[in-house]
């Protein structure tokens, strides 16, 4: 079974530091824990650096700058709407569609070289109540939804949720005895959720990425997607061969 789970990533810097004797409770060569001069000179040569705070992020941005967090949960806000907050599906079933991006929308030519453009933000969601892929254009100013645009047969890549929820209806499924079998003899454990898992999905569609079983002849319609997927801090395990709809809830096998 192979799979790629795509968690969110988060990006960590670490920053290396050596302890002088003292700090670590070795005792210089002399014997004391003082040490020799030169051993004092190394040791402060080695003391911890020093890791400065973020500046702070100004609350809105400026000209072609991204988007703030300010500006991100405001323009999420707006979007959304009570409308489509509660007419919408999410990919669990839950009241409003499944978020998927936030970008700082593109301007138009005229306000292309402007000293102050406005700013903008596109964001987008799948909706799995009926299947659309529904994008809002928000101006941050004024506060108003200025565009709004619904397709059909549209699939950008699931996000962390999806693949999440895809692994879940996988292990759930008799299809993911295989996955769950693997498991068991990679860790000795019981495979029961997808926190025991690194997950990456990508989308699949019938008649573009294969002509697929019958079971698969919705997805493109659907919401569908094929998984990476690993053991945390494990092997991988190969769930290629298995298609998740997300949209009917269901699995199915590609080829014999």
């Amino acid at each position: 079974m192979a799979g790629v789970a795509v968690a969110a990533t988060a990006t960590a810097v670490m920053v290396g530091v050596t302890l002088p004797d003292s700090a670590s409770g070795k005792e210089g060569r002399g014997g004391g824990p003082q040490g020799s001069a030169a051993e004092q000179g190394q040791a402060a040569r080695q003391l911890p650096g020093v890791v400065e705070d973020a500046p702070v992020q100004r609350k809105t941005g400026t000209g072609r700058d991204p988007l703030t967090d300010a500006e991100l949960k405001r323009a999420r806000t707006l979007a959304l709407g009570r409308g489509l907050r509660d007419s919408g599906k999410d990919v669990t079933g839950g009241k409003g569609p499944e978020q998927l991006s936030t970008d700082l929308a593109e301007l138009t030519p005229d306000e292309v070289g402007s000293a102050d453009p406005p700013r903008r933000a596109d964001v987008t969601y799948y909706d799995y109540s009926d299947n659309t892929y529904v994008t809002k254009t928000v101006d941050l100013g004024s506060g108003k939804v200025e565009h709004t645009d619904t397709q059909r047969g549209v699939q950008p890549p699931p996000n962390r949720d999806e693949a999440r929820e895809a692994a879940r209806l996988l292990i759930a499924d008799k299809l993911g005895e295989g996955l769950k079998k693997d498991f068991k003899d990679a860790t000795g454990k019981t495979l029961t959720s997808p926190d025991q898992l690194v997950v990456t999905g990508f989308v699949y569609r019938t008649g573009v990425d294969a002509p697929g079983p019958a079971a698969t002849r919705d997805c493109g319609k659907h919401r569908c997607v094929r998984l990476f997927t690993r053991v945390a801090g494990g092997p991988w395990i190969d769930t290629r061969q298995l298609v998740i709809d997300l949209s009917a809830r269901s699995v199915a096998r590609l080829g014999s």
